[in-house]
């Protein structure tokens, strides 16, 4: 495959997304279980895929409007992408179920949020991407389904006590919120032109930036307090690294003039921090124990 067809089934699928959902869920079901869910981590890299598939089929005004790569490929090929995620979608949940019976029902919550979120079912021809304040909670919602639910559903908590679960979801569901806000000021001109009503296009760049800094910073609240209370151990606490990143890496984007390359890479670093952790801990190096 040539160097621009991989970079076009990257942004169909949007590759990066997938990637730090697959890597978000056998992470934590590491640190909750102590286990590899090696398959289940796939099983949330298809779910995002599928989502992500179906939700480029629906975005052509808006993605069109923002220069997205891959959006006329998507609105030629809009019929076979609806099919291929359709089948996909139904022929996994009978191969997966008998893997994984206690995953099925959030998966089933993961993609019916997906729909609802990607397809107008509300009055007005709504979807809740296009709902103030609902867009970013329901995209963070759903991240909160894979990574968190999908590894608890199917191995459980065992080196991981509940006031620890607790404090780690605020921390990931806050510092996910805030790629989701950094996102939506890239995306603010098509997304205004399609009615989205995302926190750039409602309170303008500076309003979103206020947002992104508090929604960043309350994230690393949320680990220093696990921390200090002794809710999270240090091979939690240290996560503390990807925020602080993303804070001094987005700051420098948006003064140069925030673009697409900039979100994914972004995307990118806290895929790789992800896999980086992970060779930290196959490699038997300290910090990862306590």
């Amino acid at each position: 495959m040539n160097p621009s067809a991989l970079v076009l089934l990257a942004s169909v699928s949007r590759l990066h997304i997938v990637a730090i959902a697959a890597l978000g869920t056998f992470t934590f079901g590491w640190l909750f279980s102590g286990q590899h869910l090696w398959l289940l981590s796939g099983v949330c890299a298809l779910d995002w895929f599928l989502v992500n598939l179906l939700n480029r089929v629906v975005d052509l005004k808006e993605d069109a409007a923002n220069g997205i790569t891959g959006t006329a490929f998507v609105a030629r090929h809009r019929r076979a992408i609806l099919a291929l995620g359709f089948g996909l979608l139904a022929a996994s949940l009978g191969l997966v179920h008998p893997l994984f019976p206690s995953v099925t029902p959030l998966r089933l919550a993961f993609h019916a949020l997906g729909f609802a979120y990607n397809w107008p079912l509300f009055p007005g021809g709504r979807r809740i991407k296009q709902l103030y304040f609902w867009k970013n909670t329901a995209s963070a919602t759903g991240f909160m389904l894979t990574v968190f639910g999908y590894p608890l559903a199917a191995a459980g908590h065992a080196q991981l006590g509940l006031r620890g679960i607790g404090a780690a979801a605020a921390f990931f569901f806050l510092f996910e919120l805030s790629y989701e806000v950094i996102y939506d000021l890239r995306d603010a001109p098509g997304d205004a032109g399609a009615g989205v009503r995302t926190y750039p296009v409602v309170h303008g760049q500076g309003g979103a930036l206020r947002i992104i800094d508090g929604l960043i910073v309350a994230s690393l609240v949320a680990l220093v307090a696990g921390y200090a209370t002794s809710a999270l151990p240090w091979r939690v606490f240290i996560m503390v690294v990807a925020p602080v990143l993303q804070l001094v890496m987005y700051k420098r984007a948006v003064k140069r003039g925030l673009t697409s390359a900039d979100c994914i890479g972004l995307t990118w670093l806290g895929a790789g921090l992800l896999f980086s952790y992970h060779l930290w801990v196959a490699a038997g190096l300290p910090g990862v124990q306590g």
